[in-house]
Order: structure tokens, then sequence, then C-alpha cells
């Protein structure tokens, strides 16, 4: 009859190694789960750069909006003058075609309609005035009044032809500008749609944050230094004055203002108009290359596309309305987080 060996059990040594293995091997599994999750981290600084992305581009997107408003309100203008035109060259047309019907009633009156008269109120009154001055009948008033009628048909022709196209622009220019709308809109909206993925804890700490820049921005210590010019300095006191009002995009202020809202408002508060946008005020007055020459009033063109200006306030300090959940404050240039390309002095 054989032995029954009990089986031998594994040894304590050997079960603790299979332990710490096993245990290592979930840490090592929990570690590249963590290394590969793609969210930010947990103090969600990535979201903030995203929004701080997002509210750039939103910035750019919204001097493009300025530009095609800009542009509209030039054309409208332009359609509106060409259509005045155009019926006061009516008016002018009708006048000259009632006196010549004077004319052909009285000569009608008097034996019968001049032949000249009949061949005008023809298909081709251009064919006529070739012909005109040979015809022994036609007097020196009725030729005038045909040749004033020519010249103002073609001249009412122009006018209509131009208006039309004008008005084919301001078409365009508008659905541009709905575009444009739609783009700013749409950076908003997918950045208010990142920060809502945040908790309500860290969206006040990143609202806190705001605020504390915000109420900082509120004073600085600006210098001494004296102003560009007199109607910089205008200009900049004025924004001094919208301290503490909201960013909005698209506005000129009085009560909230976008980059380039708050400095063409400013200046026009000086008695000086400057263009709307800030691409556009980037190529007016005097460019300053560098920040040690800038003076007080002075404008600051930001970012490599122009898509920023603000004032220098002096002391290395930019006025500006920022961007949005911003009000109008002062900053550090160096720690605005837009590149500095070049001053301009408004004289």
């Amino acid at each position: 009859m054989g032995s029954h060996r009990r089986p031998k059990q594994p040894k304590r040594t050997y079960t603790t190694m299979l332990t710490t293995a096993a245990a290592a091997a979930v840490a090592f599994t929990t570690q590249s789960a963590a290394h590969a999750d793609p969210l930010p981290d947990p103090n969600k600084k990535g979201v903030k750069a995203e929004v701080d992305r997002l509210y750039e581009q939103a910035a750019q997107a919204t001097e493009k909006y300025n530009g095609a408003k800009e542009k509209e309100s030039k054309l409208q203008r332009e359609v509106e003058d060409l259509q005045d035109a155009v019926a006061r060259s009516q008016e002018e047309l009708n006048t000259l075609r009632e006196d010549l019907g004077l004319l052909a009633s009285a000569q009608y009156r008097d034996g019968g309609v001049d032949p000249s008269v009949q061949l005008f109120f023809s298909s081709d009154p251009d064919g006529y005035l070739e012909k005109a001055a040979t015809l022994d009948r036609i007097s020196g008033r009725q030729l005038g009044t045909l040749q004033q009628m020519q010249s103002q048909q073609r001249t009412l022709e122009q006018q209509r032809e131009e208006a039309q196209g004008k008005l084919k622009d301001l078409e365009d220019t508008r659905e541009e500008l709905k575009d444009k709308k739609k783009e700013v809109q749409g950076k908003l909206a997918e950045a208010q749609k990142l920060l809502n993925t945040l908790t309500a804890q860290e969206r006040a700490k990143i609202a806190a944050e705001d605020q504390r820049a915000n109420r900082a921005g509120q004073q600085a210590d600006l210098g001494d230094e004296a102003s560009g010019s007199q109607r910089a300095a205008a200009a900049f006191q004025a924004a001094q004055s919208r301290v503490g009002m909201p960013y909005a995009w698209g506005a000129t202020g009085p009560n909230s203002f976008d980059c380039s809202g708050l400095t063409s408002w400013a200046f026009n508060q000086a008695g000086v108009s400057i263009p709307r946008t800030s691409q556009a005020q980037a190529n007016i007055g005097t460019r300053i290359n560098s920040l040690g020459d800038l003076k007080p009033g002075d404008l600051i063109i930001m970012r490599s596309d122009l898509s920023h200006v603000g004032f220098y306030a002096g002391n290395g300090q930019i006025l500006h309305a920022p961007k949005p959940g911003a009000v109008v404050r002062y900053e550090a240039i160096s720690t605005s987080g837009m590149p500095f390309m070049w001053g301009v002095r408004v004289s």
C-alpha cells in the first residue's frame, strides 16, 4: 500500500513575493493609466491655458469683425450718397424733358413738331445728336437742351451702375460680418463650455484670479514720464476715466469696450478721429520701435497679427481692455502675455 504524503505548503516568503508582485502590477497599471490620461492636471492649468487661447482667438476674430463693420458703415454712406445723386440726376433729367416738351408743344401750335424734336423722342436720340447740327430748323436752345439731356442720361446711367456695385459690395460685407460674428461667438461659447467642465470650486478659483487682476489693474505706479503729445495726453486721460469698465467684443463705449474700441473712443474724446481696428491703428502716426522710447498716450500694438492695442501708461505699463471677463485696467507689458510689436505716436 503506497504512502499518501500531504502536499507541501508554499513557503511564506514565496507567497509574500507573489503578493508584492501583484501589488506592484496593480500600481504600475494605475500609474500607466494616469500617464495616458489626456485630461489636464488636477489644478486645471491646462483648461485655463486653453480658455486663454480661445479668448485670444476671439479677440483676433473681433478685430476682423470690427474691420468689416467699419467697411459696412463706409459702404452704407457711399450707397446713400449715390442714391441721392441718382435721384437728383433723374430730377434734372425730368426737368430737361419737360423743357423740351414745352418746345415741342409750342412748335405744334405753330404748325407742327420740329423734325429735330421728333427725332429726339425716337429710339435713337444719340444718333440724332450727331446729325442735329446739320439740321436747318433746330434752334440753339433746342440743341443745348438736347445736349444737356444726353449728358445727364449718361451721368445717370453711370451713377446707377456704381450704386449697384456698391450695393453688391455692401451685401458681401454684411455676409462677412455674419461669419465673423459667428466665429467670435463660437470661440466664446467654446471657452465657456470648457470652463463648465471644471468644478464650481475650480471655476471660483479662476474667477477670483481674474478679479484680483482686475482690482490690481485699477491703480498703477505710472511714474512721471511726459506725454508724447497734447492730443495723446487728452486721449490717455479719457481712457483713464474708463478704468473698471467691462470688456465686450465689438463695443466702442462709453460703458464697455474691446481693445481698439477703447483707443478709438478715447482719441475721439480728444477731437481726433483714428481708424476703428488695431491693424489700421498700427499704421497711423509715427512708429516707435523701442519700448524705451514710448511716452504715455502712445498706442501700443501687440501680437504678430497686430490684433491688440492699448495705451502706453508709463513705467512699463499698458492701459487696455484685455479680454472677455476682464475690465479696462493697467497691466505690466512684460506680464501681459502678448508680444510687443511697436508703438504709434499720434500727434
